[in-house]
């Protein structure tokens, strides 16, 4: 038996309770772009509502919405190449790296979509959640040096996807062609 489909009132009490959450998520993840904060979080409550309709509100509608906007996020960084900032000035290892910046959200997101999924949950829960070191160990169940090598690799595999955008960048800088000539002679 299908079940029926909420009623408004349910629905916009849903929404109120889950939109500044879902907001704060979403706008963390893309710097605090809130032009595409807000984009994002309308497609993800688009697709809330159509589902919802046929299947109703599940038991846990944040955790849904969370789950969609992290896949929302995903895939609009996988369709946009940023070019507004140069990946070499992307320092995952200096202490005051943050993704806090839209342009630094967008090419860092843009190469988490390049990296394995482990490791890109592991950098969205240390550099956008703001976990610690601590907090990740022990919601992993791991010791905290465990956490500490994985954090490192996964910024080493990062900064290689980084690295081939700023190899490939400055390839195709204007002059790059006649700068490697200049020097053949």
């Amino acid at each position: 038996m299908k079940p029926e489909p909420p009623a408004d009132v349910e629905l916009l009490r849903t929404y109120r309770e889950t939109v500044r959450p879902l907001y704060a998520y979403v706008s963390r993840r893309v710097g605090g772009d809130w032009t595409l904060a807000e984009d994002l979080v309308q497609d993800v409550w688009m697709r809330a509502i159509g589902a919802w309709m046929s299947s109703g509100i599940p038991r846990d509608p944040i955790a849904w919405l969370l789950t969609v906007a992290h896949h929302t996020i995903v895939s609009h960084y996988r369709r946009a190449r940023p070019l507004t900032v140069d990946p070499a000035a992307v320092d995952l290892e200096a202490p005051s790296f943050s993704p806090d910046v839209p342009d630094t959200a967008a090419i860092v997101n843009w190469a988490l979509t390049r990296v394995r999924r482990a490791h890109a949950e592991l950098l969205e829960t240390f550099y956008f959640d703001g976990k610690s070191v601590k907090q990740i160990a022990a919601e992993r169940r791991m010791s905290e040096r465990a956490v500490e090598g994985r954090l490192r690799r996964a910024r080493q595999r990062l900064k290689r996807v980084l690295d081939r955008v700023r190899d490939t960048s400055r390839a195709r800088a204007p002059g790059a062609s006649r700068r490697s000539t200049d020097h053949a002679g």
